[in-house]
């Protein structure tokens, strides 16, 4: 790394003690400015107030699993590359890592590949913004603005959601078709320093309904699928 370079952000996400100790100190050797995690709240928290070049994430944390960080900051629109640290090599929690993350590598790894694929993985965020450009979609005669959070509904209602709002829109509609079942909600878009209940969700699609159904006791976009979750229709 030169010096005309921006140093370049790196979050390192590690429970164990030791192993973060070393890759921290190798990392700062490689010219990283190096912030670190030990839990999957406290890497949430650090997620929220800085912004950085990439992430290496271990996936077993002792409170919220990697994978579920990393698909909560996707919702919340940060596209931060993200390289995860694995001892779960079933080819299951390899497609998860790769859908949510950019990057797998299993444990035990070589320091020099690991190195390696974290600096193709700093590369990734050259000459972009760790958040996603505009992002606007439509179903029916609604639209929805993600990066504003407006949306305009049905009757002219014209409304700015709140980002737990936002956040659930957006979790039903990538999935779109698909029933999402409530405690991934709950996980995901609550998060785990509070504690809704699924009354809550329910109030939360009532709401959906009547800003984008055309009818909404008759909902054809916002469905409840009894005793599972909830889905979205285009």
């Amino acid at each position: 790394m030169t010096t005309t370079e921006r140093t370049k952000r790196l979050l390192l996400v590690e429970d164990e003690e030791s192993l973060r100790s070393s890759l921290r100190l190798n990392f700062e050797l490689e010219g990283y400015d190096v912030t670190t995690a030990a839990r999957g709240s406290e890497a949430m928290e650090r997620i929220r107030g800085a912004r950085f070049d990439g992430i290496v994430m271990d996936v077993m944390l002792p409170d919220v699993d990697g994978f579920t960080i990393c698909e909560t900051m996707r919702l919340e629109g940060d596209r931060t590359p993200v390289l995860f640290l694995t001892a779960r090599t079933l080819p299951q929690d390899r497609i998860r890592g790769l859908k949510s993350g950019d990057d797998h590598l299993g444990k035990p790894f070589e320091l020099e590949e690991l190195l390696l694929r974290v600096q193709k993985l700093m590369a990734r965020s050259d000459g972009g913004s760790s958040r996603v450009g505009p992002s606007k979609r439509t179903f029916g005669t609604n639209a929805v603005d993600f990066d504003s959070f407006e949306v305009v509904g049905q009757r002219g209602l014209h409304k700015q959601l709140t980002q737990r709002e936002i956040m659930l829109l957006k979790l039903l509609m990538d999935r779109a078709n698909e029933v999402v079942a409530r405690e991934e909600i709950l996980e995901k878009v609550w998060g785990y320093d509070v504690f809704p209940t699924t009354r809550t969700i329910d109030n939360f699609i009532v709401s959906f309904r009547k800003y984008f159904e055309v009818e909404p006791r008759d909902p054809q976009h916002f469905m409840s699928i009894r005793g599972v979750g909830y889905k979205f229709v285009p």
